[in-house]
């Protein structure tokens, strides 16, 4: 009877955060259908997040976030783009459509996805305010789209950006020439070794309301930062809480 009873306790919470994932199809600036999980626990005018993986990866990367998102008042919306793989057992459909279809699967392809997420969210998801939220190089593609759609977007968090995209033909510096124009609420952290790799472009953003966030030690490379099994998680989640907290419906 005991071994039922911790049996339940192990599986409740999974139960719970299963019912609270939906997963939804809507096509990308060029046609290709996105696989996206919706999170929705809250009435449509609450706050909204967006959220993009990181290289190699799929929506997975957000199925122990996404949840905690919830709890502290969002509703949230994990992306396949079409550049990644899979993570925690969750394939990238995405990524999966765009090889079939012989379309590109590069960071730079999947720019259109990050634009079609966005302007569905806004048309029929959300009705209050919508952060945009990237890992890696998503965490990088954010920032360079994030001023193109003011009025839209009401923040920006990134996890471990940096320019990486110069194997596609974009100059060193693409990212940090991309920001001048991004003026809202901005939100950028990694591991605590990675702050090379973003610091001048933090530099560069003009917003007046921009912060980062360094664990004192270690850390690791983006969003998995806030994973359980990472050991500084309560360090990134109460700096992270802290930025979200003035979006909240009071």
């Amino acid at each position: 009877m005991r071994r039922i009873y911790l049996f339940l306790l192990i599986l409740l919470p999974v139960l719970s955060q299963a019912g609270n994932l939906k997963t939804i199809r809507f096509p990308s600036l060029d046609k290709l259908l996105i696989t996206a999980d919706l999170y929705a626990t809250h009435k449509s005018n609450t706050p909204f997040i967006i959220l993009f993986h990181r290289a190699g990866w799929s929506r997975g990367e957000y199925r122990e976030i996404a949840p905690k998102l919830n709890t502290l008042g969002f509703n949230c919306l994990a992306v396949d783009q079409r550049s990644g793989n899979e993570i925690n057992g969750v394939v990238n459909e995405t990524a999966a459509r765009a090889r079939k279809q012989k379309k590109g699967t590069t960071y730079l392809d999947a720019v259109q996805d990050l634009k079609a997420a966005i302007l569905y969210v806004k048309k029929n998801l959300a009705k209050g305010k919508i952060i945009v939220w990237g890992s890696s190089y998503s965490a990088s593609l954010v920032l360079v789209i994030g001023g193109d759609f003011k009025g839209t977007i009401s923040a920006v968090v990134s996890f471990s950006p940096g320019e990486y995209f110069k194997k596609f033909g974009k100059s060193a510096t693409f990212v940090q020439k991309a920001v001048n124009n991004l003026n809202c609420p901005v939100f950028i952290t990694s591991a605590k070794n990675e702050h090379d790799y973003w610091k001048d472009i933090y530099k560069a953003i003009p917003s007046k309301q921009k912060r980062y966030f360094l664990p004192t030690s270690g850390g690791v490379h983006g969003s998995e930062t806030l994973w359980s099994s990472t050991k500084e998680n309560q360090e990134y989640w109460r700096a992270l809480k802290d930025f979200l907290g003035q979006f909240l419906i009071k």
